[in-house]
């Protein structure tokens, strides 16, 4: 049977990791969470204990030892072999992940890794520019969205559950900050592709929404 590649798009908090995750658990597929590759990179320059510019971002680049491996129904990242899956949630990398994605350096060495990944099917890859630039010939593509209202609540509610102190007015602003940097950076910008299916899931529960991706790979099998 064909397995397929499945693209799941769209901004910071629209619930993309969640439901891909679950959807590649359900289709035995591979998932890859591109959002934590950068937030890696983010992590191992926040490391350097001083300010980051681009220059050091592009420095980092070709220094990559970035491993996800899926345990225990989880995915978890490592960094020279240490396990940073939780560390990368933090504010502070939130805070400068839009940056990070931004340098072009960073951009093509990511690509490379992210479709040699998905080479051989059978993956739900979800990010920020994977139907329109990492897999524009993806077998399905998704773009999956939310109010920014729900976006900061969602992301409020997780943060606080870790026990970070967190305002939920300020999480809106960064949001909306991040929104506007993903939209306007240069290079493979945050845009729907033409032929993808639009999700808005600020009224659906996570259950609802994997259910409608499982529902789009039926239907695409069914066709092949």
């Amino acid at each position: 049977m064909k397995r397929l590649t499945i693209a799941i798009d769209g901004p910071a908090g629209a619930g993309k990791s969640t439901v891909a995750k679950l959807a590649a658990q359900e289709l035995k597929y591979t998932y890859i969470d591109t959002g934590a590759m950068y937030r890696a990179v983010a992590w191992q320059a926040l490391q350097q204990g001083k300010e980051t510019t681009a220059k050091d971002i592009a420095g980092l680049a070709n220094k990559l030892d970035i491993k996800l491996t899926y345990v225990d129904g989880k995915t978890r990242v490592k960094v020279d072999d240490q396990d940073i899956t939780e560390a990368i949630r933090t504010p502070e990398v939130s805070r400068l992940v839009a940056k990070v994605a931004q340098v072009p350096e960073l951009r093509q060495v990511m690509l490379t890794l992210q479709r040699n990944m998905a080479g051989q099917g059978g993956v739900v890859m979800d990010g920020r520019d994977i139907g329109t630039h990492v897999l524009p010939n993806a077998d399905i593509k998704i773009f999956l969205t939310a109010s920014i209202k729900e976006r900061a609540r969602r992301r409020w509610q997780e943060l606080t559950d870790q026990g970070h102190a967190v305002d939920l007015a300020e999480l809106e602003a960064e949001i909306a900050s991040r929104d506007k940097a993903d939209c306007e950076r240069e290079i493979a910008p945050l845009v729907a592709a033409s032929d993808a299916v639009h999700l808005d899931t600020t009224q659906l529960s996570i259950a609802d929404t994997v259910e409608k991706i499982l529902a789009l790979a039926k239907g695409k099998l069914a066709c092949v």
